[in-house]
């Protein structure tokens, strides 16, 4: 099994790197335009700089963080992964106190017990060395190593699965977003597409056992997301790591519920035939 926790080092954390994940233990262009006379529109556009207090240190820090309402939305993977135009607005959602080490997603960054600080503190503040924040954009291996720090956090923190496990999720969506955009001119660039898709996997299948736990544990809403949109997601989860029968039994869920709205149960038919159509290429 791949190491999931690979790159933890650079942050003096590399001792952590053998963590279990769920051990509870622990516009047009027009005729006649140029193109050289318009601005170009590029990442660090749509970035500033936002303010945090630590709930661990009480240090005030500044992380980047992407401008409310200015990327517009794409689309959205199967598994709800959201695209967005000119910008990965996913890199963005990890936050990092540079002097104590805590790091999570924005919406579970302020909820702290005294328990769980102390656990931080002696955790991962004892071994942390810092982390740099110097360019005006995050690239995906900022942005990765930022979320498995934060994936490090919740572990520490003794978080709820469901938060580990979105977290999971979101690195497991930063990975397909590199790989995604990765130039074809990178030396072996199938190698290490290979590889970063089989870490992706790994993450994956994390998210899929975390959800799965949570959905029996704990209550709704769940990471923002209503209980049939976990379902959903689940089943599409189950699906990624070949478990059809699994995924099948869950997308069933969502079909038969009597309150589950048109849009969802419009998306869990689409992913009920393509989990019957993935079952069928791998008998």
């Amino acid at each position: 099994m791949a190491n999931i926790f690979s790159g933890l080092e650079n942050f003096g954390l590399g001792e952590l790197s053998g963590l279990d994940v769920y051990n509870t233990t622990n516009g047009d262009k027009k005729d006649g335009d140029k193109e050289d006379d318009k601005p170009k529109i590029t990442e660090a556009d749509f970035i500033f700089d936002k303010t945090h207090t630590c709930p661990v240190c009480d240090t005030e820090f500044k992380s980047k963080a992407i401008k409310t309402g200015k990327v517009k939305l794409l689309g959205a993977d199967s598994d709800l992964r959201p695209k967005y135009q000119l910008v990965d607005s996913l890199k963005y959602d990890a936050i990092v106190c540079p002097s104590c080490g805590y790091s999570a997603l924005n919406r579970f960054f302020n909820y702290m017990t005294a328990p769980q600080a102390k656990l931080i503190k002696e955790q991962i503040t004892v071994n942390f060395r810092g982390i740099e924040d110097n360019g005006d954009i995050y690239t995906y291996d900022d942005a990765i190593a930022r979320h498995k720090l934060v994936l490090v956090n919740t572990i520490v923190k003794k978080a709820k699965n469901s938060e580990r496990a979105y977290t999971c999720l979101k690195i497991a969506w930063l990975l397909r977003g590199k790989y995604e955009t990765l130039p074809e001119d990178t030396e072996n660039y199938e190698s290490v597409v290979e590889n970063l898709k089989k870490e992706e996997d790994e993450f994956i299948l994390n998210a899929y056992e975390g959800f799965s736990i949570a959905f029996s544990k704990e209550m709704f809403p769940m990471c923002g997301m209503d209980e049939n949109t976990v379902t959903y997601l689940v089943a599409d989860l189950a699906r990624r790591c070949g478990k059809f029968d699994e995924a099948g039994r869950w997308i069933s869920r969502v079909l038969i519920a009597r309150d589950a709205n048109e849009r969802i149960k419009s998306k869990a038919r689409d992913l009920k035939e393509l989990i019957v159509q993935n079952k069928r290429e791998n008998v």
